[in-house]
């Protein structure tokens, strides 16, 4: 519940992860796109450089030798123009570049991010002489250096969306499963105590004259319903422990539901093996619940005729230890775990809510344990509780 109640805080903590990853990414990005165009400037520079010194020297030779072996080698895109920004000579620009119109756009474009080198050359007579400008774009890594900046931005974009959407189906889906598995949950555990009244009912109908020997029946079972209300009141709220005796607790549970098998459609014998005098400070309340939760998957469990579920209680050097072995189809060991978990169940119509509870019960309210200690085909399950 305290995670439903935070969900808005995780939604937004992952979109603003998101932005700041964005942020991060792109920020790196950049830096290494300013790199490459700074080192591609210092080339360019350099370039300029020694063309303005072959100019200097009034060698045409030198200066096609210069753009032939030297600047054709650049592997960025790269254009000569004149004084009025002509193209003369250029190299690596894209195939469908076939005009000066074309040049001149490309030209500007490029200028946008890349600031023209000027041509100039110093003369003792008139001072600097500037005689053209190279223009130069961004080379293929740059390119794709700011490709990726997209893709990252559509990536982490589309991760953000699936998470937000499998966050909220799977909350959904979660909400669902609960207040259906604790609606069959109520079910289950009102199913005992009404089918029992039903049938005194049916029996005092019959048996009018035996009426003070069923009220007491009648009355158990009108008790149980009202534990069943404060069972389910007190799940989520702070549990209020007692000194109890609990070997007087399970021996209740164990006699209950022997009185009332027969309502449950189950051939089943309940073997009381419980150690007396054994008390502790717990939830009773709740502590009954978790092991009348086991020992009812135990009886579900059973298809045999002979079928039996013996309940053991004992104190020991390690604690209070409360075993309830049945003779059952058993449970994969692969599923030994999965069994505590909420909407796992090995039965067709179950919900996963029943022992998931009992482990909510032992292990974070009274700070215990609840495992299985054996299971087979042939010989059933042993699941223990440690207190």
């Amino acid at each position: 519940m305290r995670l439903y109640r935070h969900a808005g805080n995780i939604k937004a903590g992952l979109f603003t992860l998101g932005v700041i990853l964005v942020i991060c990414l792109l920020a790196y990005t950049q830096i290494l796109v300013n790199e490459l165009r700074k080192d591609n400037r210092e080339i360019v520079r350099l370039y300029a450089g020694l063309i303005a010194n072959v100019v200097k020297d009034d060698n045409d030779a030198n200066l096609d030798f210069i753009f032939e072996n030297i600047i054709k080698k650049v592997k960025f895109p790269l254009i000569q123009t004149d004084t009025d920004h002509n193209p003369q000579m250029w190299k690596n620009l894209p195939s469908s570049i076939q005009t000066d119109d074309a040049r001149i756009k490309f030209m500007k474009m490029a200028d946008r991010y890349n600031e023209p080198i000027p041509l100039t050359y110093s003369d003792s007579k008139v001072g600097e002489i500037t005689f053209g400008y190279l223009h130069y774009g961004d080379s293929a890594m740059v390119e794709k250096l700011r490709l990726w900046s997209y893709i990252e931005i559509i990536a982490i974009g589309l991760f953000i969306f699936l998470g937000f959407s499998g966050f909220s189906f799977i909350r959904n889906n979660e909400k669902k499963h609960i207040w259906v598995g604790m609606a069959r949950e109520t079910a289950h555990q009102l199913g005992t105590p009404v089918s029992a009244l039903m049938g005194w009912v049916d029996w005092l109908k019959n048996h009018p004259d035996k009426t003070e020997e069923i009220i007491p029946e009648m009355e158990a079972d009108l008790q149980r319903l009202e534990q069943i209300g404060r069972r389910f009141s007190k799940m989520g709220s702070k549990s209020d422990f007692e000194e109890l005796d609990l070997s007087e607790r399970v021996e209740k549970i164990v006699n209950y539901l022997t009185k009332r098998l027969p309502s449950l459609g189950k051939k089943v014998k309940l073997v009381n093996d419980i150690q007396p005098g054994i008390f502790i400070r717990a939830n009773g309340s709740l502590l009954a619940w978790s092991i009348e939760n086991i020992i009812r998957n135990g009886i579900d469990a059973i298809e045999r005729e002979d079928g039996m579920i013996s309940i053991s209680l004992k104190k020991d050097v390690d604690g209070i230890k409360i075993r309830i072995e049945d003779n059952g189809k058993g449970i994969p060991k692969k599923d030994w775990k999965n069994i505590f978990r909420p909407g796992f169940s090995t039965k067709q119509t179950g919900w996963g809510l029943g022992l998931s509870l009992s482990s909510r019960i032992v292990e974070e309210i009274h700070g215990g344990s609840l495992k299985v200690i054996s299971s087979s085909f042939d010989t059933g399950t042993i699941i223990e509780i440690s207190l």
